[in-house]
């Protein structure tokens, strides 16, 4: 028990940093009502990006600014074949994830991998300063959040919500949904690439398969904050910050199962079993009080 505890700092601080992501996915998943798979190859972009960068001589914040931006690109490729192509949304997000492989190669200077110590670089967060991670990752969730808050809170914000919610009512208002789809994946992958700036800085390396599987990661925590703290949580905010509380969980989780003994290779299908089963969770849910509002209508009607 005594090891599983001392590991909980660092499931953390690796909670908060997909906590990141898994905002950028509230936004296409929750806010756009779109199933954006492009997230597995953008969140590699940011980490290929920062540490390609950082180690040929940029800035660290300056790299981290133009991780986003790539993350940025990503997202806008996904919107133009999504809108102007017509191309369904979830077939979208993988041609650029498909091709986002090809690139990232190409910014790892066609290697598997690049490595970036702490030791050689001044990162901001890092699995060997657990602390630091810690209240680094903090304070990014909080800055994205409070951005995110206001950003969604203005006009352009109210009719990207509008969009997600119904687009043919948006559209009947004057809404150009095509325009809002494309910023909502723009910001969405923007912010994932950053999150995966960070993890390439958190685990000393950006693999071109880093983000293999980020969606389901991001969707466990989306589904497990929205579970977990579904009926207090009622704010915009709140809710984007259940988003990093369930990623925080997710690794928790994830470290006390591996520290039950399972085998490391089966992660991905406990992963999709975690996601599966939140996922029904809320269904079941409506489907037992469901039939209890049947019951006592029945019980009244006799």
């Amino acid at each position: 028990m005594a090891e599983f505890l001392s590991s909980l700092p660092g499931a953390a601080a690796q909670g908060i940093i997909w906590g990141l992501m898994a905002i950028g996915v509230y936004i296409t998943y929750r806010v756009l009502d779109i199933a954006d798979l492009t997230v597995d190859g953008s969140f590699g972009t940011g980490g290929a990006v920062l540490v390609i960068c950082t180690t040929s001589g940029v800035n660290i914040w300056l790299s981290l600014l133009i991780a986003f931006a790539a993350g940025c690109v990503a997202g806008f490729v996904t919107g133009i074949f999504h809108t102007v192509f017509g191309i369904p949304a979830i077939l979208a997000g993988i041609l650029t994830q498909l091709a986002l492989y090809s690139v990232n190669l190409r910014i790892l200077g066609n290697k598997a991998n690049q490595t970036i110590s702490a030791r050689n670089y001044d990162l901001i967060v890092s699995v060997g300063n657990i602390n630091k991670s810690l209240i680094m990752g903090l304070v990014f969730a909080v800055v994205m959040i409070a951005m995110l808050y206001w950003f969604f809170g203005t006009e352009l914000g109210h009719s990207i919500r509008a969009t997600g919610c119904n687009q043919s009512m948006a559209r009947a208002n004057g809404i150009n949904t095509n325009v809002n789809k494309i910023i909502g994946l723009v910001i969405s992958n923007g912010i994932v690439a950053l999150s995966g700036a960070l993890y390439s800085q958190y685990q000393g390396f950006a693999d071109v398969n880093m983000g293999r599987g980020a969606i389901v990661i991001g969707l466990a925590a989306v589904i497990i904050g929205e579970v977990v703290f579904g009926k207090i949580f009622k704010n915009f905010s709140l809710k984007l910050f259940a988003c990093v509380i369930g990623g925080i969980v997710y690794y928790v989780v994830i470290s006390f199962v591996l520290w039950l003994g399972l085998n490391a290779n089966d992660l991905k299908l406990f992963s999709a079993l975690v996601v599966a089963l939140f996922l029904g969770i809320p269904y079941w849910k409506n489907k037992v009080s469901g039939k209890k509002v049947k019951r006592s209508e029945g019980a009244e009607n006799a």
